[in-house]
């Protein structure tokens, strides 16, 4: 048996019934990262195996005891190098925190190791959530498993292609403006990006406060739900977590589509830049929802198509915000100067890569005297439009789709010159993330060998319908059960009607 074939709820499940290890799936895993990793870069800081271990032996010592692992026993899971591990390496794939070190663990890492999980390790990502592509990380881009001369998509690039790559059954990433789904899609892989406040926000580095939120990955639905099970509920450490039960998420994913009412916003799935491919995989993916007893229909968000515009407004201005913290006075990197205002300029000028360089000179100037009512006030207006136009469509429908990434990956290099060109791959993921919604992506094809995204975006805190819809979705396909071609991997799968 090759625990890095198994599901998370299976490597769980065996676990406590001791007919798996928690050790033997740590020793899979590992030897996993060890034969591809070199080639996908997925880890920033990957765990030491004897730490990985250690934590594997106290799972089984749990089972042995008769005491009940978790949901999650003995399930590897890596963590997106901006979510803190107490005692491991947090630089957020920046030169600035270079050595710098959690003094204390997130709250949704507490929780899945309460849960029996083992972190495998912080997964790479573009500098401080900063782009579309993980190449602004500062130490290394990542590598798509689909085709290595690729994107993984950003800025969780390193979390998704862990998981497509079976280096680790789940993974943690933080969706600020499509940092979740968009990896999620061009890497084969479910992510789900939460309601705003489902998922404490403690021990995440601020990117954007008013949009920022924790979600996972997986290779299917089911995992993905059940990992929200464990991370998300109410933390009196985060002062936007909201006092909002927490559903049955995995029975969800088991319910069935039947009688869900699916709008499709004419503005995100004809949106220029739209790839022809991509805009049929989706629509045939809706195709199936509606063989499984949806009801799907074209319908209209007409501020989705300034959603983009206010985005790379609203984010860099918080952004310059969070990010005035990073000084050189109190921690990480230090350039040498001969004076305290030398020092300021110096560090952050040689700390931040240019792409933050950017965004907080973007935000700074949309905050400034003068500018921030034609600019950054105009935007949040622009997002209550947005709030507001949601509102009116899930008076009629139970969710909405889309595509989740206007294309497939890109070749690496190809559009670091053109910020503008990135900025535009977040075109379908940003209006969710607005308007703080909780919304999924899920495999639905391949074009020319690359995996294509179908995302469902649903209602504040209705994550149990999104559940509903993918996981009838990938019950009536097998793109979820495809692996990339590195080497001792399950067949193609495809299509499968009933």
């Amino acid at each position: 048996m090759n625990a890095t074939e198994l599901s998370a709820r299976e490597i769980a499940r065996l676990v406590a019934l001791r007919e798996l290890s928690a050790v033997e799936v740590a020793r899979a895993y590992l030897a996993r990262r060890e034969a591809v990793d070199a080639r996908v870069r997925a880890f920033l800081h990957p765990a030491p195996a004897d730490e990985v271990l250690r934590a594997a032996r106290a799972v089984d010592e749990k089972v042995a005891r008769g005491e009940t692992p978790g949901p999650l026993a003995g399930v590897p899971v890596a963590v997106k190098d901006n979510i803190s591990v107490e005692g491991r390496p947090l630089t957020c794939g920046s030169r600035i925190l270079e050595g710098y070190r959690a003094p204390y663990s997130a709250t949704a890492v507490r929780r899945l190791l309460a849960a029996g999980a083992l972190v495998v390790g912080g997964a790479n990502m573009d500098e401080f959530a900063m782009g579309s592509s993980t190449e602004n990380s500062a130490y290394f881009p990542t590598h798509n498993p689909w085709d290595l001369a690729r994107v993984p998509g950003g800025s969780s690039g390193g979390p998704a292609a862990a998981v497509a790559a079976q280096e680790a059954a789940l993974a943690l990433g933080s969706d600020t403006g499509g940092s979740v789904r968009q990896p999620a899609a061009l890497c084969g892989v479910v992510g789900l990006k939460p309601t705003y406040g489902r998922v404490s926000r403690y021990g995440l580095v601020a990117f954007a406060s008013s949009l920022d939120q924790i979600g996972p990955f997986a290779r299917d639905v089911t995992d993905v739900a059940l990992a929200l099970s464990v991370i998300a509920g109410h933390d009196p450490m985060d002062a936007t977590s909201a006092q909002v039960p927490v559903g049955d998420y995995v029975r969800a994913a088991e319910a069935g589509v039947r009688g869900l009412r699916i709008g499709v916003p004419r503005e995100l799935v004809e949106a220029d830049g739209i790839d022809g491919d991509v805009r049929e995989l989706v629509a045939a993916a809706l195709e199936t929802l509606a063989e499984r007893g949806a009801h799907v229909e074209e319908c209209h968000l007409p501020t989705a198509a300034t959603a983009l515009e206010a985005y790379y407004v609203v984010a860099p201005a918080e952004a310059s915000a969070n990010l005035a913290r990073f000084d050189g006075v109190r921690y990480g990197f230090r350039a040498a100067a001969g004076d305290l205002e030398a020092m300021y300029a110096r560090t952050r000028g040689e700390g931040f890569g240019r792409e933050v360089r950017r965004r907080i000179a973007l935000g700074t100037f949309a905050l400034s005297a003068g500018y921030r009512e034609a600019y950054y006030l105009r935007a949040q207006r622009v997002r209550q439009k947005l709030l507001l136009d949601f509102q009116r469509a899930f008076a009629r429908y139970d969710l909405l789709a889309a595509p989740t990434s206007p294309t497939v990956a890109f070749p690496l290099g190809e559009r670091v010159e053109d910020p503008l060109s990135m900025y535009v791959n977040d075109i379908c993921t940003i209006p969710a993330s607005l308007a703080g919604l909780p919304a999924i992506s899920v495999p639905c094809g391949f074009s020319g060998g690359l995996p294509v995204g179908l995302q469902l975006i649903g209602p504040a805190f209705a994550e149990e319908t999104l559940f509903r819809a993918a996981g009838a979705y990938q019950d009536a396909t097998s793109w979820h059960r495809r692996r990339p071609p590195l080497g001792g991997l399950a067949p193609a799968g495809g299509r499968r009607r009933g």
